[in-house]
C-alpha cells in the first residue's frame, strides 16, 4: 500500500494515532486504485493476523507462566491481553474499511474512533510485549539456576 502513498504513513502503521487532516490526506495520496487496493488485499491480509496473534500468544503466556506459577494464580489473566489487542485491531481494520467505502464523506468522527481504535490496539500490544519480556525473567533465572526449582 505505501506504494501508493510512499510518503505517508498506512493507518495501521500509526501507533500514536492520526488526526482527520492525515486520514483525509491518506485516502487521497493513495487514489481510486490505492483504495481498491487497501481493501482487496492489505485488509483481507489483516483480518488473519489479530487472531492469529491473539490466540498464539495467549497461549505462550499461559504456557510460560505455567512454568512457574500455581494453577490458580491470578496472573494468568495475562493472557487475555493479546486477545484485547486483537479486538481492537479489528474495530481499527472495521473502522478503515468504513473510511475507505465512504471516501470522500467522511465524518470526523469516524477518524477520531479509528485513530482511537489503532492508539488502543498499539498500547495493548507493546504492554503484551512487556508482560511477555517480564514473564522471560523468572524463567531464564530459573534455566541458569539462579531462581526457585518449584512452582510458588
Amino acid at each position: 500500500m505505501s506504494s501508493y502513498a510512499p510518503e505517508l504513513v498506512l493507518f495501521d502503521m500509526s501507533p500514536m494515532g492520526y488526526s482527520y487532516i492525515q486520514a483525509i490526506e491518506l485516502l487521497t495520496s493513495l487514489g481510486i486504485e490505492g483504495r481498491n487496493a487497501y481493501l482487496s488485499v492489505q485488509l483481507p491480509l489483516d483480518f488473519i493476523y489479530p487472531g492469529m496473534f491473539s490466540v498464539s500468544y495467549a497461549l505462550l503466556i499461559t504456557w510460560m507462566l505455567k512454568q512457574y506459577l500455581p494453577k490458580d494464580s491470578k496472573l494468568f489473566f495475562i493472557a487475555f491481553v493479546p486477545f484485547l489487542a486483537g479486538g481492537f485491531d479489528y474495530l481499527e481494520n472495521i473502522s478503515i474499511i468504513v473510511m475507505l467505502d465512504s471516501f470522500p464523506d467522511i465524518s470526523e468522527n469516524l477518524v477520531s474512533s479509528a485513530s482511537a481504535f489503532t492508539i488502543v490496539k498499539s498500547g495493548a500490544t507493546s504492554v503484551f510485549f512487556v508482560l511477555l519480556i517480564l514473564a522471560f525473567i523468572p524463567i531464564f533465572k530459573r534455566r541458569l539456576g539462579l531462581g526457585q526449582s518449584s512452582k510458588t
